[in-house]
Order: structure tokens, then sequence, then C-alpha cells
């Protein structure tokens, strides 16, 4: 029997069964995947969470250091040529003006008008003053306070010289809220989140009303995404433009609004935008915007600079002011039109604004290093007492000894001299580095590392070691000197050649430079003109040991070579090395340590580490007394004699030539009444050359001398010295007027004790002198 086919009806019944048993089932997954989901979101969140409250909680930017230049001091008799003085107000960020508004000057000659912007410095506050004074005769003249707090002294702003950067290159100078002016936040919110105080972080109407704005202004005038999702953007995320990153984004946004204030988030937005480039450098925050485009304070800007700075937050590559001055004039215009629009400003100061030029300083106040060889010997100084990591992040402030006016005289005459001696080419260019400190205190004030002063590769003051030459010479002679029973600057020397035979019978006969022989002749004589012979012949005598020991006293922590060859400056020092040796000579006779850097502070002014001067006496003051005499005669009858060719003729100076074997390295050390400086000259390549110190160092010496006022070199009379007229050739008193006498300085009781007359002599030149009046 046939079974008919179901009904229909029974089908349709038996269909609803079936979804009704599938129902319950496609739930349960539905709930399970959404609980997992929630589950991981809220596990998402809560790293999330971690993430935005670690950073913003603890240290939320790695602030570099900056590197500062030793204040301008201004007073009546200051020392500074007029020409110095502008650089250095150029340097430090003051712009030709007014001499009125903070940050200009005015100069008329040698009449200048200065309105300083004030500084924080560890001692205290230094207050904004208008100044006047002249300068002439490379000093300083009726020296006025205008306006201001009255001193009789004024430090001006110290220019910022560089910076210890993280590895990341981030630079930015930190601003509080209350600092910056209402004008730049009001426009700031205009222009880029209108909505900020009334939003949680996320705002989908501002999206909408941005778009609308954008739409009838023909072109992109506001951003859809809030201030709080451009700081986490910036502050945590990549630039990735994926559903992902926007996703943590606005996750990110809500809970930085959940957690901070308002405030808290726009004052980090003010220090995190990104406001353009320097080299590797880039600029964050208003802060430093303001100083590296116009130079001044964010506090000192007018309406057309907050609205060029405001304009730059959409684009700064694309509206850089120096690249792209008419893009950047026509954002800057549109938001001062948007900003009177809004009511912040009136109509007529609008109009005024429009009017104004970019006003954007030609240079960038704050660049990248500009003394890359200094700064690389301040880094090295402060490696003693600091991490590197808090030196690229603590926001430390270091006040260095550079001298911006004497950094600048020795990089021109490094550049212009080697530039006349060069060949032109390349494979044989010469190469020089140079160290100058101040002679009383050892700070060094310049630093040059090549004849490229802007290239940061190879630091040749500071890595080059070379072969020091007869600069060893006034060493050997002091040891000898301290032994007064035995030496006196007119002792005879031999000049006269002879051989060493050493154990494996290797033979070393020393000769002078011109290969020339001369017999006795006075100490002085022998080191004034650098003779090789006398002074091997004298550091045998007292020991080589003996003469490194006074080198190590003096400063040198390398090893020492105790071969005889030594003696004639076989030993390598580097130009820092021989700058640190000769500061003893010329401090006689106080090994005082190089300084870079006066003081460490904090980024709020509060101070971490002073550097004072430090002096250990080495040697006996009586004998680098008489060592100093002989180097003055090195100036005035010696091998150092050409320096007056550029320099005064009554500049006292003292000081030592040195070249090495075929004139692979040319030296050159002395010093003034306030400058010591030592300069090297030759070849990255070990070639020869055809130059000497005196002809190759000697000129870049001298024309840094020539530049820089100075005065001259008078030695203090230390106790145990006595001056006497002497007869050198004779070892004997005698009197002033008698052939061959010069006033000598004695170690009291090393004296002659013989003494020759010249009574004779005195009468013939009498006689002469009557004839020749009736001749």
């Amino acid at each position: 029997m046939k079974k008919s086919p179901p009904s229909n009806k029974s089908v349709k019944k038996k269909s609803g069964k079936g979804r009704s048993a599938r129902k319950p089932w496609f739930w349960r997954l539905f709930w399970r995947v959404t609980l997992i989901g929630v589950v991981l979101l809220a596990g998402w969140m809560v790293y999330l969470d971690a993430v935005v409250t670690s950073r913003f909680e603890g240290r939320r930017f790695e602030v570099p250091s900056r590197v500062y230049a030793r204040p301008l001091e201004l007073y009546d008799g200051a020392s500074v040529s007029a020409g110095n003085l502008q650089r250095e107000l150029e340097l430090a960020g003051f712009r030709k003006g007014d001499g009125v508004r903070p940050g200009t000057y005015r100069r008329n000659g040698g009449r200048f008008v200065i309105s300083s912007r004030g500084f924080l410095f560890a001692d205290g506050l230094e207050p904004r003053r208008r100044l006047a004074l002249t300068v002439y005769g490379d000093r300083v003249q009726d020296f006025r306070v205008l306006e201001g707090e009255n001193s009789p002294v004024v430090r001006l702003e110290p220019a910022q010289i560089g910076g210890i950067y993280p590895a990341h290159k981030e630079d930015r100078v930190l601003v509080q809220l209350e600092d910056v002016p209402e004008l730049l936040t009001d426009a700031l919110l205009a222009i880029e989140d209108r909505g900020f105080y009334d939003h949680h972080g996320v705002a989908p109407l501002s999206i909408a009303r941005a778009l609308l704005v954008n739409l009838q202004a023909g072109r992109v005038v506001q951003g859809g995404s809030t201030l709080t999702q451009q700081l986490v953007k910036n502050f945590y995320l990549t630039r990735d433009q994926t559903l992902v990153r926007k996703g943590n984004e606005a996750l990110m946004s809500l809970l930085l609004e959940l957690h901070y204030d308002k405030n808290d988030i726009l004052e980090t937005y003010l220090n995190e935008v990104y406001l353009g480039q320097a080299g590797t450098r880039s600029i964050h925050g208003f802060g430093l915007a303001s100083q590296f485009y116009f130079g001044e304070s964010i506090r000192d800007l007018d309406l057309h600079q907050v609205a060029l700075l405001v304009a730059m937050v959409k684009g700064p590559s694309y509206y850089n002011p120096r690249r792209h001055p008419e893009r950047a004039l026509e954002r800057r215009n549109l938001v001062i039109d948007v900003m009177a629009d809004g009511g912040l400003v009136e109509g007529p100061q609008a109009a005024k604004a429009r009017a104004q030029p970019l006003g954007v300083s030609e240079r960038p106040s704050y660049s990248e290093n500009r003394y890359p060889a200094y700064i690389d010997l301040v880094r090295r100084h402060l490696a003693r007492d600091y991490k590197q990591e808090d030196l690229q992040s603590e926001g430390l402030r270091i006040f260095t000894t550079l001298n911006p006016g004497i950094q600048y005289a020795a990089e021109f005459a490094v550049e212009e001299t080697l530039s006349r001696m060069d060949s032109g080419a390349k494979e044989t260019s010469l190469e020089a580095a140079m160290v100058v400190t101040a002679r009383d205190s050892g700070e060094v004030l310049a630093l040059v590392g090549g004849r490229d002063s802007q290239f940061a590769g190879f630091n040749r003051a500071v890595d080059a070691s070379r072969p020091i030459g007869s600069l060893i010479k006034p060493f050997i002679y002091l040891t000898a000197l301290q032994q007064p029973d035995r030496y006196t600057l007119i002792s005879p020397v031999e000049d006269k050649g002879f051989a060493l035979v050493f154990d494996d019978d290797r033979r070393w006969e020393p000769k002078n430079y011109d290969n020339k022989e001369r017999g006795d002749v006075p100490l002085h004589r022998a080191l004034s003109h650098s003779y090789n012979l006398p002074a091997v012949r004298v550091g045998l005598d007292v020991g080589v040991d003996a003469v490194r020991d006074t080198l190590q006293a003096f400063g040198v922590t390398s090893p020492i070579s105790q071969y005889p060859s030594m003696l004639l400056g076989s030993v390598s020092m580097t130009p820092v090395t021989v700058a640190q040796i000769y500061q003893g000579l010329a401090t006689s006779g106080f090994n005082t340590p190089l300084r870079t850097i006066r003081q460490v502070t904090d980024s709020g002014g509060k101070a971490l580490s002073r550097y004072n001067l430090e002096v250990d006496q080495v040697a006996d003051p009586a004998a680098v007394h008489l060592v100093q005499y002989a180097m003055q005669e090195t100036m005035q009858e010696g091998t150092g004699r050409s320096v007056y060719r550029t320099v005064p003729q009554q500049l006292s100076l003292a000081g030592k030539t040195g070249t090495t074997d075929d004139g692979r390295d040319a030296w050159f050390a002395g010093f003034s009444g306030d400058l010591l400086a030592v300069t090297w000259v030759g070849r990255d390549d070990n070639g020869p050359t055809t130059l000497t110190g005196a002809t190759g160092a000697l000129p870049v010496w001298s024309r840094f001398m020539g530049q820089v006022p100075q005065h001259g070199f008078s030695p203090v009379m230390p106790d145990g010295v006595s001056y006497h007229w002497v007869n050198p050739q004779r070892q004997a008193l005698t009197r002033e007027h008698c052939d061959n006498a010069r006033l000598v300085p004695f170690m009291t009781g090393s004296e002659p004790v013989q003494e020759v007359s010249c009574s004779g002599n005195l009468e013939r030149r009498i006689r002469g002198w009557f004839e020749g009046l009736f001749q």
C-alpha cells in the first residue's frame, strides 16, 4: 500500500520545528563571540590605558641638554671690538631693529643700543634691560642702562651653541600653559579644535563641521581630528593610515580625556606638536619654534607671529616660511581671518597683522651644534660626571667657557692662513688644529678641530696625537734649571755632535735642524734658537726619567717613551694635551686642568655642578720664571721673531716653535698676558711638508693673536729670583752699558760671583760720542 505524500501543512510544521531548533544554538554562539570580543576589548583597553598613563604620568618628553657660550659681560672698560659685539649679539639671537623691543639692537658705527630679553642664571634672574654704550679702541665706553634695573655690569643672555640630543633628534623648549599667550591658545583652538573643552577626546560633530567650513572656504581650513587625537597620534602611535591605528587613536583619546585635565592635555600638545626641521634635528613645541623662527621668547610674540606658528601646525614643511614664504604668508593671513571672524581680534588689529611681513629671522636662532669640535670636548668633560642618557633627556643647561669672538678669530686664522699656504691639490691639502685658553685660569675659550670648522668628524684638537718636536725643550731646560747649583740661563751648553750606541749596536746621532754646530752657547740662547744638540745633552745630563716626570707633573697622562729620542720630541701629544702642559709654563708652574664647563643646572636653573679653578704647584716658580724669560727671548730674537710682522711690537709674548722630521708636524705654543694658544699644522696622511714651526704653525698663531684685543705678557717676579747685568760669554757680572751686557734673571744665589769691568769700553764710547758732536 502506497504512502501518500505529506501535506503542505505537515511540511510547514516540520520546517518551523527546524528553525526553532537552530535558534538557541545561533544565539549561544553569538553571545559567546560577543563575550569574547568584550573581554578582548576590555583587555586591550586595559593595555592601552597602561600605555597612556605610564608615559603621561612619567617623563613625557626627552628634553636635550642645552649648551651655552659664556655670557657676555658689558661694563665700562670691557674688552670687545665692535665687530665681535655685533657677532655675539646675532649669535645669541638678537636682531637689528630699534633697540627698544626685547631681543633687538641698533648700531651706528661704534654706538650700540641693546634691548636684552633677560635670562635665568643659576645665581638668579638677569632682568630685561635697555643699554647704550660705545665701543672705541676695542673697549666699552659710556656704558649706561637706559631702562630697567641699574647696574654697573650687565650680563647678556648667552648664545646657545649646541645641544646634546636624544637618539631620535627631537628638540623642544618646554613651556607651561600660563606662560603661553592666550592669543596663541585661542588661535590654535579656533583653527584645530573649536570644541576642545566640550568633547571627550573624539568629536564626530567636529568632523562634520570641519567638512562644512572647508567647503565654504574652498580649501582645507580645519581638520576633523581633535587636539587630543593629534596628541595621541604624535605621542604614542605611528603615522600608518590603517583602521586599526585609527581605532587605537580614538580609544586612547577617550582614555586620555578620562584620566587628565583638559589644560594638562593642551599644555602637553603645545610642547609636542612638530613645527619644523633643522638639519637632523626636529623642532617640537611652540616654545622652541618661537625661538627657531623669530629668535624671541614665546611670551613676546605679536599677532602676526602667533598666526604664522599656528598656521604651520597643518604642514610645517609645506608652509616653511624660509623655503615657501608665499604659501606661509597666505596660510598665516587665513588664520588671522579666522581669528577675526571668531571675534578673537578686532578688525583693525587683524588688518595691521595681515600687512606685516613674515618677520622670520634670516637664520634659525638655534641651529645644529655650531662648534662641533668644541662640543665634542665638552661632552668628554661631562662624561666624567653625567650619564649619556641623562644628558640626552633631562633638559640640563650647560654653561661653557667658549668665547664666541675668540672662536671666530681662531676659525678665521686657520682657514685663511691655510688657504694661502695650500697648493690646492686635494691629496696634499694641509690641515690644522688650534686650542685657545685663558692664560690664568685654563678655561678653553676656543677650539678648532680642522680647517673646516663646521665638520663634525675627526677632531684633530682632541684626537690627533702627533710628535711634538721642539715643544718639549722648555721642559728639558725647566728640569735642569730646578737645579740652580748646576744650571742657570747663562750656563754654557755644548752645541756639538755626538753619537749614542745602544746595546743592540743601534747608533743614534742627533743633529741640529740646520746641520751646523756652534760650540758652547748660553743656555738661554740654546732654548730661544731651538738648537737640538744642547737640548739632548742637557736632557741626558739631568736624566730622561726626570724630564718624563716633569711632563707628567704638568698633566701628561699617556705613556712617555724613555728613549733618548724623546728629548727631541718623539713623544706624541694632542693639541689639547700640549695646551695643558704649556698652561703650567704660563702660570708659574701650576698644573691647571683645562676646563670647558663653568656650571651645569637643571632645566629650572638650579645648580647641579660647579667646575671651579683647580691648581697644583708642580714646579719651582723661580725656575719657571727663567724659562718664561727664554721663551720671551724666542719671540724677540729667536725662532718666533717673525710674529711681529703681524702682531704689534709692543705686545710682549712668550712662545716656542716645534718641528718634526720632514716638516710632518709644525707646532707653535705661546701666550700673551691674557691668552694661551697652541697651533698644529700638518697632513692627515702624515706626509712630509716644506714647513717648520716658524713657517707653518706660527703664521696661523700670529694671525689669530693679531685679531684679538689683549694685554702683553708681563711675568710677575716670584720670590727667590733676582735680575743681574751679566756678560753671558764670560759668565760674569757686568754693568748695563758694557759690551755684551744682558739683564738676566737668576735664582737667588746662583748668579755669577766674578765681575768684569768695562771702564775702558765706557771711556771709548764717551770719547766717540764727543768726537761725533764736532764732526
